[in-house]
């Protein structure tokens, strides 16, 4: 009788604890789920929010590869920007089906987080090139003449 009232209270603690955490393991993949779904309802800002973030992670998952492999010129960087952009208006488009109009237009939307995301992008590659100990300068100069000659006339 005891150990029936003790699991009881047990099973009790466990529920309101789950409760209490959004439900348990099922909130983070509820919260999850709801970047997938077509019928969810988006306000501007939290759509242009997670664009930006998954632009981020798309910008951060490319740097990491295109400094490992190590992918040099503007042909590398043009085709990050068209992955980048492609999975965007393929996440609002197909994914979301959200009517582009309501958010500002395919402009905004593209947009969002791009310069961001093209910056870090750059960083990555830039950091992940250094810890291979290559010639950080010969990488500059190579591969993004812009940036050197900007802090040239900065004196940098």
């Amino acid at each position: 009788m005891a150990k029936a009232r003790s699991s009881a209270k047990q099973s009790r603690a466990q529920a309101q604890a789950q409760q209490q955490n959004g439900g348990g393991g099922h909130a983070l993949s509820s919260k999850l789920a709801r970047y997938l779904d077509p019928e969810a309802s988006w306000d501007k800002d939290q759509l242009l929010d997670a664009v930006h973030w998954i632009r981020q992670v798309v910008g951060l998952i490319c740097g990491l590869l295109w400094g490992a492999i190590p992918l040099v010129g503007a042909v590398w960087i043009a085709l990050f920007m068209a992955i980048s952009t492609g999975i965007i208006y393929w996440y609002y488009a197909y994914a979301l089906k959200v009517d582009e109009e309501e958010y500002g237009g395919h402009g905004a939307l593209l947009q969002e987080g791009l310069f961001a995301s093209f910056t870090l992008f750059l960083v990555t590659i830039l950091l992940h090139q250094k810890k291979k100990k290559t010639n950080l300068n010969f990488v500059i100069d190579i591969k993004f003449p812009f940036f050197f000659v900007a802090c040239s006339f900065r004196g940098l």
